[in-house]
């Protein structure tokens, strides 16, 4: 298995700024293969052409990550909300468009927990029915736009503490399936996996052709093969259903075990993370090798 591996900007700041462009050629240096960017917000002010050429001066691709809030949910019970969230998608595959990337990824639906400070609300069976037919309508309306860029839609479940819309794989599979367009799929990420799934291996072969984007990330988040993940079983699986496309990795828990730390929020590194980010992405890669070999 030759995937092309790559690690999400977030591993080095945020918010990812005209300044930070730099940031491609150490990426590339390091070894990756590609960079999994936010999508800007409008106040970033990032000058997408520029962004391209930077990313075509480094040798690197690019996979975009949706930021999706209360305001732009598709799922959202608020009629404005789901219009929101249908007009910020729009806007994720023209900046796909711009930037020449193929994928857009994340909880496409919306309605985040924690990060949005707020807790899960009990729903009624008839609340339930609605979100699914609301996302579903609403990813249908954006599939043919996707399709014409050449762009992705990669729906990804999160874990039960950060959403409560598509947290599991079989969840995320109805979703993808009732929409029936091959211009959306599935995004899965092994740190959410780790808590929704019993086993990660059966839930990567549950998901199958459905899967246009991975991440490898531990369970903890930390740097790959600090944590528990079996990661030739995971490739192994990955191997199974013949995925070959972009790996990507999210090892941003920083190696701080202070008490009353908010591990929950994103922070700066605080030392270089070079050795171990090759360290993790050999890793990673060698254990792409292997399944291949092994399969």
């Amino acid at each position: 298995m030759n995937n092309p591996v790559g690690i999400i900007s977030m591993q080095f700041v945020r918010p990812f700024l005209s300044k930070d462009l730099s940031l491609f050629s150490h990426i590339r240096e390091l070894g990756f293969d590609f960079v999994e960017l936010l999508v800007p917000e409008p106040e970033d002010q990032l000058n997408l052409n520029e962004v391209r050429q930077a990313l075509a001066d480094s040798g690197l691709d690019v996979v975009l990550a949706a930021r999706v809030n209360l305001q732009r949910s598709i799922a959202s019970e608020q009629a404005a909300a789901r219009q929101g969230g249908i007009d910020y998608l729009r806007y994720c595959i023209d900046c796909a468009e711009q930037l020449g990337a193929s994928i857009v990824g994340g909880p496409l639906y919306g309605e985040p927990l924690v990060f949005a400070g707020r807790a899960p609300a009990p729903a009624n069976d008839d609340q339930i029915a609605r979100r699914l037919e609301y996302t579903v309508d609403a990813l249908r309306q954006l599939a043919p736009q996707a399709g014409n860029s050449g762009v992705t839609l990669a729906v990804e479940p999160l874990n039960r503490f950060e959403t409560d819309i598509v947290c599991s794989v079989a969840q995320g599979n109805d979703v993808v399936d009732a929409v029936d367009h091959a211009a959306v799929g599935l995004m899965l990420d092994t740190f959410h996996m780790n808590m929704e799934e019993s086993s990660l291996p059966g839930a990567i072969r549950a998901a199958g052709s459905r899967i246009v984007h991975f991440q490898a990330n531990e369970n903890h988040r930390g740097f790959p093969g600090t944590g528990h993940i079996d990661w030739m079983e995971v490739m192994r699986a990955l191997n199974d259903v013949q995925y070959r496309g972009p790996v990507s990795l999210e090892p941003f828990r920083r190696d701080d075990w202070r008490v009353g730390l908010p591990i929950a929020q994103w922070r700066a590194p605080h030392e270089d993370e070079s050795e171990k980010l090759r360290a993790g992405l050999a890793l990673i890669k060698s254990s792409l090798t292997f399944a291949g070999v092994a399969g």
